[in-house]
């Protein structure tokens, strides 16, 4: 099987469930920032060390595939025809909750936040606050196809708290790496 097709030589993409549409979409868009997001988290696997921190980014990637594989359907191709589910996996509460749990326990080794941090650090931390605003972009975008074509609230709020667990994340890199954060200090200017 080739891995070109080249159904896609004049611009329009298949959505899952055959829909043709522009890849200028904001379905296309959507999933592309979801799939470099996931590209980023890992860049930044490769700089980190930490086992049980790799074995979380793992999981967020197959959970990055699920939320974009479903970002890539629309909703009325959810369902087949026979009452199934088209898509094996969807994004629920418990990887949002799971998220969560990480976060509060790395936020329990870590000093409380006084002022914003500037995106940097080693180069885990900074790939990290990389993905970060890359995440925040990709949330942006299915918030803005869901004005269009509705999305499940579910992956957005999944991004929404991938997010803050990318920032927790590279704070914690940080830490562990012995590099220093610096701060927005709008007083030290």
């Amino acid at each position: 099987m080739k891995i070109y097709t080249k159904t896609g030589d004049k611009g329009q993409t298949a959505l899952y469930g055959g829909t043709r549409v522009s890849k200028a979409s904001a379905r296309v868009d959507s999933y592309g920032n979801i799939d470099e997001l996931n590209s980023f988290i890992g860049i930044s696997k490769s700089h980190i060390e930490d086992e049980e921190v790799l074995k979380q980014l793992k999981k967020i990637q197959f959970d990055l595939f699920t939320v974009g594989s479903e970002a890539a359907t629309p909703v009325d191709k959810l369902m087949l025809a026979n009452g199934k589910s088209r898509l094996p996996l969807i994004i629920s509460e418990t990887e949002v909750e799971e998220l969560e749990n990480w976060m509060d326990a790395f936020e329990g080794k870590l000093e409380p936040l006084q002022y914003f941090i500037l995106p940097g650090g080693g180069k885990s931390a900074t790939f990290l606050h990389a993905a970060r605003t890359i995440c925040r972009r990709a949330e942006r975008s299915l918030v803005f196809l869901n004005e269009s074509e509705e999305v499940r609230p579910e992956l957005i709020k999944y991004l929404n708290r991938l997010s803050d667990y990318l920032f927790v994340l590279a704070r914690y890199i940080s830490k562990i790496n012995n590099e220093t954060e610096e701060y927005w200090n709008p007083n030290e200017r």
